[in-house]
């Protein structure tokens, strides 16, 4: 019995270590837990096999028991947890049944077995506030507009200009000197007409980000200064808005889906003080790779879609760290911190 438990404290662990998703690796033990059934159950009484593995199928069965009600119990909790989330302020106006124009455009997600209708319907009814129309914030609103998330905001307070260009792909050169939050409005109505594109061409600040995260299932943090990270990640605590957060810098990138609620951490819990200005540059000081705000930009716009549509296993409660040098990810795991300051009791 104690050799059948190691092989499954292997597979779940060094599995883990390699980056195997939770599902692949519960399959892969519901497929050693059948197996070692079935052997209790064909071979006879003595046999070596049998004995190796428990000797007896009454065992097993206990433990498969025991397993599935603390399934049963997690399945509820997440079920709770759901229910905690607060309900949508508004309707998108582009909710309702497909066109006939929507179902083509949307044909290659309708066909995917983990999103399919259901999970189109959830993009087409979601809210989803963007803030920072720049390098991250290019390709996460174009591929949800394409996506066809209804409801699309954005919210930033610069203007388009010519350093911007070789990695902020939403914007063009004869948009030079437009607001951002306008030329991607432009953009993302361009490439999809079914969505809806809220602009805010403002700074995000204390007095209007709860009331305005409230109005949102989802909001995506592109900025690339910590004291807005700060306020967005308060913010989304307050309002019990799940916060999917992009960072880059020079070569390297990380992505990570922050939600108290869910009992994952929020971003004070991971980074609990900003870092000395002079061990984080910015991308004007430290310049930044231009394809690299689309490959962490487009991760995040991915993320988005498997979280509203149910879809995979997300990245909540884990960090994925992208080095464009050497072309490596890996993927650490995040716990809440119990004395966190900004989402203890929760």
């Amino acid at each position: 019995m104690f050799l059948v438990l190691a092989i499954a404290a292997l597979i779940w662990f060094l599995g883990a270590r390699m980056g195997v998703a939770k599902r692949t690796r519960g399959l892969s033990l519901l497929l050693l837990y059948l197996l070692v059934l079935g052997i209790q159950a064909v071979l006879p009484d003595g046999t070596p096999l049998r004995t190796l593995t428990g000797g007896s199928a009454a065992l097993w069965l206990m433990l498969g028991g025991a397993a599935l009600i603390v399934a049963l119990y997690r399945l509820g909790l997440d079920h709770l947890h759901a229910r905690a989330r607060p309900a949508q302020i508004e309707p998108s106006s582009h909710t309702g049944p497909f066109s006939d124009a929507e179902l083509d455009r949307y044909a290659r997600h309708i066909v995917l077995r983990e999103l399919g209708g259901v999970g189109q319907k959830r993009l087409k009814d979601a809210r989803v506030l963007v803030i920072g129309a720049g390098g991250l914030g290019s390709p996460v609103l174009l591929y949800l507009a394409g996506a066809g998330v209804g409801t699309i905001g954005v919210i930033d307070d610069d203007t388009v200009s010519l350093s911007n260009l070789a990695r902020q792909v939403i914007h063009t050169d004869a948009n030079s000197g437009m607001p951002k939050v306008f030329s991607a409005e432009k953009a993302m109505k361009d490439l999809n007409p079914h969505v809806t594109v809220k602009p805010y061409n403002r700074r995000l600040t204390p007095q209007v980000a709860e009331e305005l995260f409230a109005e949102y299932d989802l909001v995506v943090d592109g900025t690339d200064n910590f004291e807005t990270r700060y306020l967005v990640n308060r913010a989304c605590v307050a309002t019990g808005t799940p916060l999917l957060s992009g960072a880059i810098s020079q070569w390297e990138g990380q992505v990570s889906l922050f939600d108290p609620r869910r009992d994952a951490p929020c971003y004070a819990c991971v980074f609990p003080t900003p870092p000395a200005p002079d061990l984080v540059p910015s991308c004007a000081e430290g310049g930044v790779a231009g394809p690299l705000p689309g490959v962490i930009g487009t991760l995040m716009a991915l993320e988005a879609v498997k979280d509203i549509g149910g879809a995979g296993e997300t990245l909540l409660g884990r960090l994925l760290i992208f080095d464009g040098l050497t072309g490596e990810t890996r993927i650490m795991k995040l716990r809440r911190d119990p004395a966190c300051a900004i989402c203890k009791g929760v």
